[in-house]
This record gives structure tokens, sequence and C-alpha cells, in this order.
């Protein structure tokens, strides 16, 4: 299934950003010109199920067999993912095969008990009726434009796509190792990227940061922040060797 796609035009690399649940291509709305800017152009799909992407069966596979259709040959210099798209994009990075990917908080991994209550509580969200409730569950470091966005981009998320993210039995996505560099940015605390999996991943040749203080989207909770962390991982003195079969 091709998705439904926002472009920044940039430079002749491309770069790759894929949302979380309940969000969509607009999430990108501050890192997508950044991206441009520094010489990229910049794809920010839509989900499938999310924004204007079509709708069907949802899986972590569906997601991202979606992000192999829809970027086709395109070589991807960077490719970052947050939340559920991190979980899309690692299971499609072995066609996709980016430069380098960064992770933000992934949902690689869920027990059956995390698997459940997070259905419980994703779905209640909504029976919202107003954005201050969204607020009161995201905090106060949110910015304004980030909340409307989210707001909105929820209510056009089929709800179906919550089961096919937490069936009930649990699961674990997580990457092998591969030749291309990987950095994960795990929030403070997180349910997903705890300091045993952490280590696991370390293992594996990942490059594995908790950001002190951060919640789950600390690319909106303190965009300056993390675009200078992007900005050191990108540098040419930074931690990417080249891929297999680059010469």
């Amino acid at each position: 299934m091709e998705l439904h796609v926002r472009r920044w035009t940039g430079g002749a690399r491309t770069a790759l950003l894929v949302h979380g649940l309940f969000s969509d291509g607009a999430s990108w709305h501050r890192l997508g010109p950044s991206l441009a800017e520094r010489g990229y152009t910049v794809l920010a799909p839509d989900l499938r199920g999310h924004g204007r992407s079509p709708r069907g069966r949802y899986s972590p596979t569906d997601w991202a067999l979606d992000l192999i259709d829809t970027v086709g040959d395109t070589r991807i210099d960077l490719a970052v993912g947050h939340s559920l798209g991190g979980l899309a994009l690692a299971v499609a990075a072995h066609a996709i095969r980016p430069g380098s990917a960064v992770y933000l908080d992934p949902a690689w991994r869920m027990s059956a008990e995390q698997d459940k209550r997070s259905r419980v509580e994703w779905s209640s969200w909504l029976e919202w009726t107003e954005p201050a409730q969204l607020r009161a569950r995201l905090g106060e470091s949110w910015p304004e434009d980030d909340l409307a966005l989210r707001w909105d981009s929820m209510w056009r998320t089929d709800p179906a796509a919550i089961p096919g993210l937490a069936a009930g039995a649990g699961y674990d996505h997580s990457p092998e190792p591969a030749p291309w560099p990987a950095l994960v940015l795990g929030a403070d605390g997180s349910e997903y990227i705890t300091e045993a999996h952490a280590q696991e991943l370390r293992a594996r040749g990942v490059t594995v940061e908790t950001v002190a203080g951060s919640g789950h989207s600390w690319f909106r909770e303190n965009f300056a922040g993390f675009l200078r962390r992007l900005d050191r991982w990108l540098a040419p003195a930074g931690a990417r060797r080249p891929r297999e079969g680059d010469s």
C-alpha cells in the first residue's frame, strides 16, 4: 500500500520520518524543514490508518510493508522513527537499508501485560471531548501547536489501529545487528527501552541513550535539544560507517 506523503524539498540526500500512533506526517513540522535546510529532501508518510493514508488491516508487518512500498527504490540516507513509527521502521529496515537510523523511544517490545494495559489506555483517549484532557496526559512541555496537531490527528486515526498494535499477546520486534549505524533515544523511565533492553541493544551494536527528564516525545517537548543531538549524530565525524556494498 502506498501512503500519503508530506515532503520538504532540500538537497540530494533523502530523509524518511515515521510518526507514532495517533499522529501523522504533520508531527514533523519542525524537523522536516530543519532537515531540508541541512540538505535533505524529506519524506514524512502518514502510516496506514492515520492521516490521509488508506485504511486496512493493521499489524507491525503491514505498517512496515507500506513503508517499503512507499519508499520503493529511493535511497534513504537518514531514517527517523518515533514510537510506533520506530517499530515499523525497524521491521522495514532490512529492505529500506537506511544510511543511518534514529529511533525515538521506539515501541519495539511489549509484554502481554503492557500490551493489554496499553490497549485499554489508548482506547480511553478516544472518549475525550476537549484538548485539555490531552494536555493533562501529555504535560506542559508540549508546545501549543504540537498539542493542536496531535488533537487533530488523533481523530483522523482509525480506532482499529489500536488492536493492530496492541493485540493482547505482547511482542518483540527488536532489531538484529545491521550494517548501518543506529541511535536510540529513550525517554526517562521509558516503558519500552528499559535498562535491560538497552543493554541487549548495545550488545547488537546500537547506540542507546536515555534523555534525562524527557517524556515519550522528546522531539516535541524540547525540539532545540533534540535537534542539537541529531546534528551531532549526523556530523561527518560521528558514529556513522559505510553500509555494506557502499564504496
